[in-house]
């Protein structure tokens, strides 16, 4: 696009002269791979000694201040920063070499606004001045004059940052013009040196922190063991390790996984870590876990955190249920779904009936099974396994002693029954009689047993079936309009036909 800058035309310089070794050492590498990316990066030389020669070392940001082309490339350019920076050395060896030609000792070189530079000599050398000097003013005991070799230096002085400038800005255009025919190797060298980058990070990570190396298939199984996260991990106290965790998903025996357990024990971390771990791996990375076995996922969806939107009116909970109708719009038999807290933003009943449906169509779905973890506080949600089989209940266990709670954050199966979520709020620093009236009121609320009223009723409701078919086969009215529809020919049918056929079989439905 010509819309480089000296600076940036510097630091391609230094690129280019970075290639030279990088591509020595891929050179001399006994990996086939290294050797074949040698063989495409281009030192690009000409440009390189080009840039080398013609433009300076610390250039100005912008071309037209000058100060970007080097000495030696431009002889007018050259000349006229002589004249610019040293002027008054320049006007001395004037006058020095008129005073010895005329023999006027007492000659000498001054400036006005009127005749610009001149030549001033007293009344007793005046007989001494040479015919082709121009006499220009009188005074009483001197004249001024002015000469060819004066008036073009003038010339020279008053317009030479203006024209260094311009010489300089056409210098530079010029060699980004020539730049531009090196486009194609430069933009190779930058993919090749990208894909090393990535490569060597890749290794520097897997290195530095234990990775080991996944196996990627296309069984349908994800199995990670004692899977990490590979950010958590590294911000932990001096001290504390990370606590790792087994993952196993497949869409026939153990397609959902409902987590359940107490805030802050873990649960959101395990399902961004099998994310990050399942797209490392599929980034080309090895992955922070002692055993990995990936089948590829073409989506990984998440349905992580809270947020709003409040400049377009939606609510914490409408952004929530925009992106799970996103989620479960898009999903297909390859998707590793991840889902935290869903139903959250709205009543208890409301939000258990809606956790609960999602993960019933996620199992049931004719067509997908992805594989999904499903982290929640909704208790209820564990009657699921009861009903379908590849629902799966596990907890992030805890301890807890004298009224503390101890963060084990290992996962376990089973489901768990408690949230702890006064203690978490006594860990926070809740006022002491805001938490003994909490506890008195979930005392209260326990003792009405309502949890297991809860359970008898959801395991009363009828479990949902779904199917392709849209049409009811015990419906004779159904079962004679798909018979219609079957035999209507949609490429001989013109769209008033079509109309009379629509209205027809709206007036089968109405009988």
């Amino acid at each position: 696009m010509a819309r480089v800058t000296p600076r940036e035309v510097v630091q391609l310089k230094k690129s280019l002269y970075g290639i030279e070794t990088i591509k020595n050492i891929c050179t001399q590498s006994n990996q086939t791979t290294l050797q074949k990316w040698a063989d495409q990066l281009n030192q690009c030389l000409h440009i390189r000694n080009r840039i080398e020669k013609e433009i300076l070392p610390e250039p100005p940001a912008l071309a037209n201040r000058g100060g970007v082309i080097a000495s030696g490339v431009h002889e007018q350019l050259d000349e006229l920063r002589t004249i610019s920076s040293s002027s008054k050395d320049y006007l001395l060896k004037i006058q020095q070499k008129a005073a010895e030609e005329t023999g006027i000792t007492t000659l000498k070189i001054s400036f006005n606004n009127v005749f610009g530079y001149y030549l001033e000599v007293t009344n007793s050398h005046k007989n001494k001045v040479p015919a082709t000097w121009i006499r220009k003013q009188t005074l009483t005991n001197a004249e001024r004059y002015i000469t060819e070799e004066l008036k073009v230096f003038e010339e020279k002085i008053l317009g030479a940052e203006e024209k260094i400038s311009a010489i300089e800005q056409q210098l530079f255009e010029q060699l980004v013009k020539d730049l531009a025919e090196f486009v194609q190797p430069i933009q190779l060298n930058a993919t090749v040196l990208a894909q090393l980058d990535c490569l060597i990070s890749f290794a520097t990570a897997a290195a530095e922190n234990n990775y080991v190396k996944p196996h990627l298939a296309e069984d349908g199984i994800l199995q990670i063991k004692d899977g990490r996260h590979p950010v958590i991990e590294k911000q932990l106290p001096v001290g504390e390790s990370y606590v790792p965790n087994d993952i196993y998903l497949d869409r026939d025996t153990q397609q959902i996984i409902i987590i359940t357990g107490p805030n802050m024990a873990g649960k959101s971390a395990l399902l961004r870590q099998t994310a990050l771990i399942v797209l490392l791996a599929q980034a080309g990375s090895f992955v922070p876990a002692t055993q990995a076995q990936i089948s590829l996922v073409d989506k990984i969806f998440t349905r992580v955190g809270a947020s709003d939107n409040i400049s377009s009116g939606e609510s914490t909970f409408m952004v929530e249920m925009n992106e799970t109708a996103s989620i479960l719009n898009n999903i297909s038999n390859d998707s590793l779904v991840l889902l935290d807290e869903i139903g959250r933003g709205t009543s208890t009943y409301d939000g258990i009936s809606i956790a609960w449906s999602i993960a019933e169509y996620l199992h049931n779905h004719p067509l997908y099974k992805p594989k999904t973890l499903f982290a929640t506080h909704y208790h209820e949600l564990t009657e699921l396994s009861e009903v379908y089989p590849k629902i799966k209940n596990f907890n992030v266990s805890v301890h807890e002693h004298e009224g503390k709670i101890i963060f084990l954050r290992k996962l376990k199966q089973g489901g768990s029954q408690h949230s702890f979520g006064i203690q978490v709020a006594k860990m926070a620093g809740m006022p002491q009689n805001l938490i003994q009236r909490a506890n008195e009121m979930m005392h209260q609320l326990e003792s009405k047993s309502l949890q297991e009223q809860n359970r008898q009723q959801l395991r009363s409701v009828p479990t949902q079936q779904m199917q392709l078919n849209i049409f009811d086969p015990v419906s004779d009215e159904l079962k004679e309009i798909l018979q219609q529809l079957k035999l209507l020919d949609i490429n001989k049918t013109t769209p008033v036909e079509a109309l009379m056929k629509l209205i027809e079989l709206k007036g089968m439905v109405r009988r």
